[in-house]
């Protein structure tokens, strides 16, 4: 077993694992309804954003039949992420034998606590596979009309011996928010040759996701590419990704472009901007469809998972990330990087300075928006 560079991290790294890049919602939807149709004793899912549509029905219909076969079903939702999953949709869920809990029900009376949230992302089958990434199971990422507007996201196809790590994360969180005690074996099964590790962020202070970024950016070689659909670092983070483009390594930020959910997260992002092309990072804007995808590349070194590189989501939310340390799997990472590059817009600092001031004005608006938000959030890795 490899030994772990960093101290303080919740789960080790681990040999005997195989990975498999899945790139937008046409592809990972079948992968993983084809995974809950050849299950045999468990599925568990647990999921942050869910909606009604057809994506949702695929996924329910799939684990109905699952549990007709005698599989077992658990699946976890966030309650405020589920606020488009219907009435009559959680209800067919349970008809059909799946049991559902819901991670921190949403209450007038608790006030702040309801801002924590469970936004992680992940399908387990039978203690062999696993999948992880940033989707939810709405329509915005296969939708049955305009599907060239699918929302670009990557998930991560897991075998081997990571998975036991996956299957107790679940596990735990699973036994805060059901009455249900799971019971499941903890077997580690080895499968393929690859290096990895399961890292988390939760609101009692464990960031390792964050740690991790900072760590690798400070010590790579050549590159270090980030991609993630809301992008409001720190100032460690902030920092690290200069100190390391000024020391020659190929820093590189892809963001969404015109296309967000969230179009103010954007222009509160727009405010780092500056600094970051003085230092010589290279910023582009993604620009065909909306870029959701959270995947982090130092040299060989891949993190892929559910975290954006936003405080909101390192102060309120629970995470989990897939590390990767191949080779060969951080070049297919870097070949999908280049690819979306192509259709971005680079941003150049000496147009930068030249945009007008109506932009600049929301840059300050929603950068006021932003510190008051996180206006006590603390710079630092815990």
């Amino acid at each position: 077993m490899k030994t772990s560079l960093y101290p303080k991290y919740h789960y080790p790294w681990r040999e005997g694992n195989q990975y498999r890049l899945l790139i937008d919602g046409h592809v990972f939807f079948p992968a993983m309804l084809n995974a809950i149709a050849a299950a045999q004793h468990y599925i568990l899912l647990e999921i942050y954003l869910i909606s009604s549509g057809t994506v949702a029905t695929r996924f329910m219909d799939a684990l109905a039949q699952a549990v007709s076969r005698g599989v077992h079903v658990r699946v976890l939702l966030d309650d405020f992420g589920a606020g488009g999953f219907s009435k009559a949709d959680r209800q067919k869920l349970l008809l059909s034998g799946v049991k559902v809990a819901y991670y921190n029900p949403v209450r007038f009376s608790k006030w702040w606590r309801n801002l924590f949230r469970d936004h992680r992302k992940l399908l387990l089958v039978d203690g062999r596979q696993a999948f992880v990434g940033g989707a939810g199971l709405t329509d915005d990422f296969d939708p049955p009309k305009n599907p060239e507007r699918r929302w670009r996201e990557t998930m991560v196809e897991i075998r081997g011996a990571n998975v036991t790590d996956w299957r107790q994360l679940f596990e735990s969180n699973w036994s805060h928010w059901s009455d249900e005690r799971l019971g499941l074996p903890h077997n580690t099964t080895k499968e393929g040759t690859m290096s990895g590790r399961v890292t988390i962020c939760q609101w009692a202070g464990r960031t390792e996701i964050m740690r991790s970024l900072i760590k690798r950016t400070r010590s790579a070689q050549h590159r270090a590419w980030i991609a993630t659909a809301y992008f409001v670092p720190s100032w460690k983070l902030l920092r690290a990704l200069r100190a390391a483009a000024r020391h020659g390594t190929d820093v590189r930020l892809l963001v969404p472009g015109p296309y967000m959910d969230h179009p103010g997260v954007r222009f509160a992002a727009h405010r780092f901007y500056s600094r970051l092309l003085r230092s010589g990072v290279r910023v582009f804007e993604y620009q065909p469809r909306f870029l959701h995808a959270k995947v982090l590349l130092c040299d060989n070194w891949v993190s892929i998972g559910s975290s954006n590189i936003d405080r909101w989501n390192l102060r309120w939310n629970l995470e989990a990330n897939q590390e990767v340390e191949d080779q060969g799997f951080a070049e297919q990472v870097r070949a999908s990087f280049e690819e979306d590059f192509r259709h971005s817009t680079e941003i150049l600092y000496a147009t930068w300075r030249q945009r007008r001031w109506k932009q600049r004005l929301r840059e300050w608006f929603w950068g006021r928006i932003d510190r008051l938000v996180n206006s006590d959030a603390k710079d630092e890795i815990h």
